[in-house]
Parts: structure tokens; C-alpha cells; sequence
């Protein structure tokens, strides 16, 4: 199965989240080499052709016709943005983290359950705005020294669309 890296595979109005995870899935070993040899070898210009290659993708890409991510991983909150969150929604810390989040396995405060609880019916988040900052940076394709975050990056592509294609369109790129 290839990918036509200039298009989004869509099913009933919505970007094939399946398509891309079955990719993926196909694709990992193959994606962790690559993701190594950057770390091992890396390009000076990296860092800008991370960037270029992360906006192309999310010109293609329109999150709120996917949002797999709201409705599959929960994001780790911070305390800042606890706080954050809490003040706006007017409500007391505690009450705000006995409503919608839990302590995980690693310590982390979480979403309780998912989907996440703030996005809408149209994919859609009801604290955009002030979102945690995990949800901000997610895929974390944008970020500079890309390669210290291979295996979240491999992670990412099985949930993210996006992050499957960043991947596929940097080897292309940077020609591998």
C-alpha cells in the first residue's frame, strides 16, 4: 500500500484514520530506521526542513476532519495548565480535577475518560484557546532537534494522519 503524499485519504467526509494507522503499522520499522539514521547523522539543514515539511503537511491536512488524537490519546496535563483551564471554567482546582482528571501509571494527571470531554460533535474544541499544552504541540512535528523524539514520533504517526505523512514526506526530502 503507498501513499500519494500530495492528497488525504478521506471516508465519509473525514480523513481515513484507518487508511493511515494500516500505513503506518507497515511502515514502522522502516520509519525507526530512518528516524535513527537522522539521529546519528544529522543534516545541518534540519531543523528548517523539519519546519517547511511540517507546514506542507498541515496545509493538506485539516485537523478538525480527523481528530483522532481528541478522541484516543489523553493528553498530560500540566499544573499551569490546570490552573489555566480551571480560572476560565470558573471552578476550584479540585473540583475541576475530580471532574475530568485521574492520576495514570507514570503519575501524570490525565483525562479520566475519552474522548476528550471539550470536543464537540463537529470535532471541534470547546477550550481551543486554552487547551493543554500537550494538545498544542501535538504532533510535535514542528518542534527543533526533531530526531531526540523517535519514538514518540513513531508513536504519533499510528494515531496521527499527519504525523504518518510528515514522516513520508521528510524521507522524501531529505532523500531517503
Amino acid at each position: 500500500m503507498t501513499t500519494d503524499l500530495t492528497r488525504v485519504y478521506m471516508k465519509d467526509g473525514h480523513v481515513d484514520v484507518d487508511h493511515y494507522r494500516d500505513l503506518a503499522l507497515q511502515k514502522q520499522k522502516e520509519h525507526a530506521r530512518f528516524l535513527a539514521t537522522l539521529k546519528k547523522k544529522k543534516p545541518k539543514h534540519l531543523d528548517q526542513v523539519v519546519k517547511k515539511t511540517h507546514a506542507e503537511v498541515f496545509e493538506l491536512i485539516d485537523c478538525t476532519k480527523c481528530a483522532n488524537c481528541c478522541k484516543t490519546l489523553g493528553p498530560l496535563f500540566t499544573e499551569a495548565d490546570i490552573e489555566r483551564i480551571a480560572k476560565a471554567m470558573k471552578m476550584k482546582l479540585g473540583h475541576f480535577e475530580e471532574t475530568y482528571l485521574r492520576v495514570d501509571e507514570d503519575g501524570d494527571k490525565v483525562f479520566n475518560c475519552m474522548p476528550c470531554p471539550f470536543l464537540g460533535a463537529d470535532n471541534l474544541c470547546s477550550i481551543y484557546a486554552l487547551r493543554p499544552k500537550a494538545c498544542r504541540e501535538f504532533p510535535h512535528t514542528d518542534r527543533k532537534k526533531f530526531y531526540q523524539i523517535n519514538n514518540l514520533t513513531i508513536k504519533n504517526t499510528l494515531y496521527c494522519p499527519a504525523a504518518y505523512l510528515f514522516v513520508e514526506k521528510l524521507r522524501e526530502e531529505l532523500g531517503y
